[in-house]
């Protein structure tokens, strides 16, 4: 027991250094380089984009390899959550990746944490919790909400929503859900359509991953023989 926590502490440390060098260090010289050819507002959205993708979405995807429970992963996400708010609650917005209008990376960190032990506690929790419950959902908001900023980004240069990026989105989500088999690529698609919609301060990082949860729990309470349909169930 004493080995494991050692050991997923290791594995905690480097995947926490990991994340500050990408919001750090990484779109910080990200931000320089692309603030002389775009917008800042397209620089700094490109920024959250990288950022869901090579932190939330890296390392979401690395968990069921490396942790026995989402202890470690959940502490961390709560830091990173109080981390990325504290420059807000300032006003001294990290300005290569936070905007003062909205928190909504903070957002992010929270529902990574939230939804990744919900998922292993719903499915078992140390009696033998599934990792992927919680994971996939994420990755849906980590990867395939990333995918549509970016087609939207590049096509319009502002923050905006179209269906184009979510028809990018679903393509990602329905790659990423197969993990599921069939109820993944359900949630997949409905996160992608959900997405498209704001609720005034609920945002896509917290209706993506919430949404696809409800789903998976659906189909994992009611009709669990969905999982056999596809035959990809891990």
């Amino acid at each position: 027991m004493l080995e494991t926590l050692l050991i997923e502490g290791l594995y905690a440390g480097v995947f926490f250094i990991w994340v500050l060098f990408v919001v750090g260090v990484l779109t910080y010289v990200c931000y320089k380089i692309l603030v002389k050819k775009v917008p800042e507002g397209v620089a700094v959205y490109y920024n959250r984009k990288i950022i869901h993708i090579l932190a939330g979405g890296l390392i979401g995807y690395l968990v069921p390899f490396t942790f026995s429970t989402p202890f470690y992963p959940l502490v961390l996400s709560m830091v990173l959550g109080v981390f990325t708010l504290i420059p807000h609650l300032l006003k001294k917005p990290m300005y290569w990746f936070q905007t003062s209008d909205n928190a909504y990376e903070v957002h992010f960190c929270l529902s990574w944490g939230l939804i990744l032990t919900a998922g292993w506690l719903f499915t078992g929790g140390f009696a033998g919790g599934n990792f992927w419950f919680g994971v996939i959902p994420i990755m849906f908001m980590a990867l395939g909400d990333a995918v549509t900023g970016l087609v939207r980004n590049a096509m319009f240069k502002r923050r905006t929503k179209s269906w184009w990026g979510n028809l990018a989105m679903a393509i990602v989500n329905v790659i990423t859900g197969l993990k599921l088999a069939l109820p993944g690529v359900v949630a997949g698609l409905f996160s992608s359509v959900i997405e498209h919609f704001e609720f005034g301060p609920i945002d896509d990082n917290i209706t993506v991953p919430i949404s696809a949860f409800l789903i998976l729990m659906l189909f994992y309470f009611f009709m669990p023989e969905a999982f056999s349909i596809l035959n990809v169930l891990a």
